[in-house]
């Protein structure tokens, strides 16, 4: 593997994961963690499922989770070649025990507040789904910028949610993935620790480092494979910067000898997917179109307020839109 002429990846950009409740998801996330809806859309592959966004107030690269909606989708199965856990990024202490109580009142599943292997203070929790998170307090340790405050947030500004802030990735065999990490993706391993369960955890960075530019590598050999569903993590990804650099990158990820998707045209952003060894998908995309994620799209005083159909499915809307299962999120919207 080689990276020889690749600009080094920015940090991390977003995640994707399924639901099969899109109401209650986006409930809990706009209501309980206090981010805003910033993009209400349609799946680019398969417009009959919704695909929502959720983030800071203006849908900043580093900030942003989306899901999508899959009625029909059995209970996410935990194990080997899966994203074990987000992280996500709070202020300090003082955010974290806002929190702890905050999560008491909303009876969300939680393990109060504990030291992760890395001697940073976090709150494990879940969604209404099982979707495993963390909060983990920066305390004055990350070099990615704070995202921007949401005003209507329910979560006062001190204690909101400043982006993403590790990928846990749970692998059967961590050298393949390690190498990978390294040679390929320009990581730099930072530390090695042993987890609550005696397992190995090696934490790697990239680019600025630090919290919202980590990758957490758990070996977990006595795992089964993991199955996606519900709950689970379908891929997480890296930010760099255009489509010229996505193309250097695709010719890097051949010659590493990884199956990839080549690069795809998500209109708002070009793309490339591909699998590391452990068989988690990852997607590196670029941050060349605005302020935001989503700047291309929507005006930033309007987002997740109108349903985004991809340019070249629009002279399909009436039929698109028919097929959709009704979703009133009106009083969750707004700047």
């Amino acid at each position: 593997m080689t990276r020889a002429g690749l600009t080094e990846l920015g940090g991390l950009h977003h995640t994707s994961s399924i639901t099969k409740d899109v109401a209650e998801n986006a409930r809990f996330y706009v209501r309980t963690l206090g981010l805003r809806l910033v993009y209400k859309g349609v799946n680019f592959d398969d417009p009959s499922m919704y695909h929502l966004a959720y983030g800071d107030g203006i849908g900043s690269y580093g900030t942003i989770m989306t899901f999508f909606d899959i009625p029909h989708a059995a209970p996410n199965r935990p194990g080997s070649g899966s994203v074990s856990a987000i992280g996500l990024r709070v202020p300090d202490g003082d955010a974290l025990r806002y929190w702890a109580d905050r999560f008491d009142g909303e009876d969300v599943h939680h393990g109060g507040m504990t030291e992760r292997y890395d001697g940073r203070a976090m709150i494990a929790f879940s969604d209404p789904e099982g979707h495993r998170l963390q909060l983990v307090a920066e305390g004055g340790g990350a070099a990615i910028s704070d995202g921007v405050r949401w005003d209507r947030s329910p979560v006062p500004a001190e204690a909101q949610i400043r982006g993403l802030e590790s990928y846990a990735m749970t692998v059967g065999g961590a050298g393949s993935t390690r190498r990978m990490l390294v040679d390929l993706m320009g990581f730099r391993e930072r530390e090695e620790f042993g987890d609550a369960e005696g397992s190995k955890v090696v934490v790697f960075e990239v680019g600025p480092g630090g919290p919202g530019a980590e990758v957490h590598l758990m070996e977990r050999p006595e795992l089964g494979r993991g199955c996606l569903g519900a709950g689970g993590v379908q891929h997480v990804a890296f930010r760099t910067t255009d489509e010229e650099e996505i193309g250097r990158w695709a010719e890097a990820v051949a010659q590493a000898g990884l199956p990839s998707s080549g690069l795809v045209d998500r209109f708002f952003a070009k793309s490339l997917y591909y699998r590391e060894p452990g068989g988690i998908l990852l997607e590196l995309t670029t941050t060349d179109g605005g302020p935001s994620w989503v700047s291309r799209m929507s005006d930033l005083e309007h987002l997740g307020e109108d349903l985004i159909i991809p340019p070249p499915l629009e002279d399909r809307r009436a039929e698109i839109e028919a097929n959709l299962r009704p979703l009133h999120v009106e009083q969750l919207v707004g700047g």
